[in-house]
């Protein structure tokens, strides 16, 4: 019954990734026991047929009729997580037998909306596809509005070779696209990003092949820089650190750095990027030698760390 639930929630729209086994199990048990399901669909009640559960109603027939034992003290879980994307959806009301009621009104409690109440009655039957098709014919699934939100809130990004990216919103994806969108073409003309990795996608955008000619280390590493570039006119690999709220290229990144790539046929630089003047100087103490820094409020400058040239690699 439990693994049907799930099916039923996924069915109208209902996301589950990211959600743990147990954490599906327990929105599963408390929409069915709003429903007043414990044996067959038929049983689904709402609102219509005046069935209202306060949330320590709710975990009583959870622990009744599915071998839990909930603590009654849990009872805020209920509406804070189980039930909040039913909710969310509209699946779920808390309501009265007056709809109008207070919110602190005493017989308020959940309730499955009416439409829902009847295409629950009619799972598991022949006619359950024509139900839940007519159900969502004008309905936005909740799964589908909050990927509408997560789009608004991607950063797009174009690579040098035009192919276009969707970051994740952050500060530290800010800087990577101007990295991409700024520092490249001003000291990187014709090079190639063979990696990028997003703050939510370590590995957004791979050249695995292009690295693996150079002799890069394995892409599995934990230890990988964000952006990773190639100049194959000159055989520079740009391994290029965003830093926000981590650190900079320092002389223990060196180091790491300089062991992971020992093989590594091209020639290294290393940069350290920072959005503002203000956040350089909150690291500048602990920036290596023999790297370069570039700030994107200030595109046209590089602060060179040393050396006996500008940009470029030092020797090993």
């Amino acid at each position: 019954m439990i693994e049907e639930a799930i099916d039923v929630l996924l069915f109208v729209g209902i996301p589950i990734e990211g959600k743990t086994e147990r954490s599906l199990e327990k929105m599963a048990m408390s929409f069915l026991a709003v429903a007043g399901i414990s044996r067959t669909w038929k049983e689904a009640k709402g609102m219509e047929e005046k069935r209202f559960l306060k949330t320590r109603e709710i975990i009583s027939f959870i622990n009744n009729n599915f071998n839990e034992k909930i603590s009654s003290g849990s009872y805020d879980n209920i509406r804070r997580k189980d039930l909040k994307m039913l909710v969310l959806a509209g699946l779920v009301l808390n309501s009265a037998e007056n709809p109008e009621a207070a919110t602190n009104n005493p017989t308020r409690g959940y309730t499955l909306a009416p439409d829902f109440a009847e295409l629950v009655r009619n799972f598991g039957t022949k006619t359950w596809k024509a139900k839940l098709s007519a159900f969502m014919e004008d309905r936005v699934a909740l799964k589908d509005l909050l990927e509408r939100k997560r789009e608004i809130e991607k950063i797009p990004v174009v690579l040098p070779n035009g192919k276009h990216l969707e970051f994740s919103a952050g500060q530290h994806n800010v800087l990577q696209k101007q990295i991409i969108e700024e520092f490249l073409p001003r000291y990187g003309q014709g090079c190639k990003v063979l990696y990028v990795g997003d703050t939510a996608n370590k590995f957004l955008h791979v050249e695995k092949v292009d690295l693996e000619q150079l002799n890069f280390f394995e892409l599995s590493h934990d230890e990988l820089p964000d952006i990773i570039v190639y100049d194959y006119k000159k055989n520079w690999l740009f391994l290029i650190e965003a830093v926000h709220s981590s650190g900079p290229i320092n002389e223990l990144r060196i180091l790491e750095l300089k062991r992971l790539t020992k093989y590594c046929t091209a020639e290294i630089v290393y940069v350290t990027a920072f959005l503002t003047k203000a956040e350089f100087r909150k690291w500048a103490t602990q920036i290596a030698w023999e790297t370069e820094v570039w700030i994107a409020e200030n595109p046209d400058h590089l602060i060179h760390f040393n050396g006996d040239k500008f940009l470029g690699p030092y020797s090993q």
